[in-house]
């Protein structure tokens, strides 16, 4: 969409309206008792795709949603349901590729209104366009009479539409939902999760025999059925995933946000303003703070993306119930910097029982620039940080301008830095000058490396004469190598990816991608580990719970003591807290 749609009031919420080629759109955002404007809940809502039984107007639309009980789980998520009608003369003449159109023009983004999803370009500072809001690897698809025959017809398969990081992907609903079928099911993928409702025993004893995930009903019940049924299931890249019932087992998962004072250096959208609201999503195991302080680890997400996306595509929500930590998941924290977080940090500790000494900080992509903020700026709040997928130049902040505050040169922070091996972007050395110069810099500050000249730099102005010249550390004491690796010699680099080799190669093995993450284990001056960087096999841009999972047994090992010294880091005992070894 070009433009935002007009937007009406109605009984209960707001109703808007676009036509596209194949289809129309009729979007009704019921209102809620949320704080969505703060709390981005996109990710986790289920995209509640109604192919409607006729062509709705405003009031047919509201009434049949709370009629069928689509109004109440749309409140649950403080999302929307989309009412979707061929242009053709009814479902009979449907076009088969309206599922692919309406894949193509739906998106989650940070930016949102009134179920419509805007595309802002942070950098160009530019609104491209506009998509219906909706989680494309949440769709679920609800059908009635003639609507559910045409489902039934086309979309139990696989087929390539628009998936969620390139065009032709492998696309298909999470679930479709089923209701007074005429026609029988042509089934042709049995990984496409069905509820069956009111339909005859013959329907449904096809449906038995090809489908893998099967929920018979004689009656809907809206909310009911998702729950119980449809809200496990997600389809990211093709293949469909089970997500836990994390809150079932034992996990809070609690929205919250606290107002702090906007730092100078903030170009979000609240710069200029005195203070400002941030939001985030904590994640902990119940009564977990009952026996004394716990770690906390913040999260930054992808530029786009969300605190929930974070939490559960990276798996730091898993991850965070296995290991018994708190996990704050930070929304839009492209409106906020490191020096903020520190704020939100000391409001964190008068709400939970946060071990002081075991604070954490990773992120991916854009958020992986956050986490390397913390490191450039406020190195001392951090026992350990695990950057993931993406750097500025050196002395560059996540806003993409020089940081004003002092370049962090002398204090150690042990870092898990990890890329993907056939990333389109710039995340490894042999990728680009500005890796290569951000890997330079933490070795030599973790005492892994001798500081040595860096004349190839691009760092910003206001550090390039420290990067020029290399960090010295009091940790390199005996260590006689340095990291001289030069980008425009990479193809006779010792280790193509990074261009010097760790002391020890450690590789494990992701069962559930199938890919392996190579660790390059890094001895500083004292004998101990305090760099892991990491790659991953057949990886583009994107952050896996295997990943996840060892940078949290990485950092896990130390401590920030009070006295600013850090604790842990054995190289044995580093070692040996990875997943299994290939």
């Amino acid at each position: 969409m070009n433009e935002l749609p007009v937007m009406t009031k109605v009984d209960g919420g707001v109703c808007w309206e676009h036509t596209f080629e194949r289809f129309s759109a009729l979007c009704y955002v019921p209102e809620n008792d949320k704080d969505d404007g703060l709390l981005n809940y996109g990710f986790v809502a289920p995209y509640l795709l109604v192919f409607a039984p006729e062509k709705f107007d405003y009031a047919k639309a509201v009434a049949f949603a709370k009629e069928k009980g689509f109004e109440e789980l749309a409140k649950d998520f403080a999302s929307s349901v989309v009412f979707i009608y061929p242009t053709a003369d009814g479902w009979k003449n449907a076009d088969a590729k309206i599922f692919d159109e309406i894949l193509e023009n739906s998106r989650i983004n940070q930016y949102y209104e009134n179920g419509v999803a805007k595309c802002w370009n942070r950098f160009t500072h530019k609104l491209e366009e506009y998509h219906i809001r909706g989680a494309i690897f949440r769709t679920n698809l609800f059908g009635y009479g003639e609507s559910a025959d045409f489902i039934a017809k086309n979309y139990l398969k696989h087929f390539k539409g628009a998936g969620l990081w390139f065009k032709d992907a492998d696309s298909a609903a999470a679930t479709c939902i089923l209701e007074g079928l005429s026609v029988i099911p042509e089934v042709e993928a049995d990984d496409i999760p069905v509820i069956s409702i009111g339909n005859s025993d013959e329907i449904n004893k096809v449906l038995k025999e090809k489908v893998k995930y099967l929920y018979i009903k004689d009656k809907a019940d809206t909310a009911a059925d998702f729950y119980n049924f449809s809200r496990k299931f997600r389809r990211m890249l093709g293949e469909l995933e089970l997500d836990p019932d994390l809150e079932a087992d034992g996990m809070v998962i609690e929205p919250g946000s606290e107002t702090l004072k906007t730092s100078e250096d903030n170009r979000g959208d609240d710069k200029g303003t005195e203070e400002h609201r941030v939001g985030y999503f904590a994640f902990y195991n119940k009564g977990i703070f009952n026996n004394g302080p716990v770690p906390l680890l913040l999260t930054f997400h992808g530029g786009g993306d969300s605190a929930f996306y974070i939490a559960y595509i990276s798996g730091w929500a898993n991850i965070a119930h296995r290991h018994n930590f708190l996990l704050v998941s930070i929304e839009h924290h492209l409106n906020s910097t490191a020096t903020e977080m520190t704020a939100l940090i000391e409001k964190l500790k008068g709400k939970y029982n946060i071990d002081t000494t075991r604070i954490y900080c990773s992120g991916f992509s854009m958020g992986g620039c956050k986490s390397w903020d913390f490191i450039a700026e406020h190195p001392s709040y951090l026992a350990a940080a695990a950057p993931m997928d993406a750097t500025f130049e050196m002395g560059v902040n996540v806003f993409g301008q020089p940081s004003p505050y002092p370049f962090n040169t002398t204090v150690p922070v042990p870092v898990f830095y990890a890329g993907g091996e056939v990333t389109p972007l710039p995340e490894l050395p042999f990728q680009a000058q500005k890796c290569l110069d951000r890997i330079k810099y933490i070795l030599e500050l973790n005492g892994a490396v001798k500081d040595s000249p860096n004349l190839e730099t691009t760092a910003a102005d206001t550090v390039a004469e420290a990067v020029k010249k290399g960090i010295a550390s009091k940790l390199s004491t005996g260590i006689t190598r340095t990291y001289d690796a030069l980008l425009a010699d990479k193809d006779n680099w010792e280790n193509k990816i990074w261009g010097i080799n760790g002391d020890v190669r450690y590789r494990t093995f992701d069962v559930n991608r199938k890919a392996v993450l190579t660790i390059e284990m890094f001895k500083n001056g004292e004998g101990k580990c305090y760099n892991a960087l990491a790659s991953i096999s057949e990886q583009g841009h994107e952050c896996r719970e295997h990943t996840c999972e060892n940078a949290w047994r990485f950092m896990s090992n130390f401590r920030r003591l009070p006295d600013g010294t850090i604790e842990g880091g054995d190289f044995e005992i580093v070692k040996a807290s990875f997943t299994p070894e290939m």
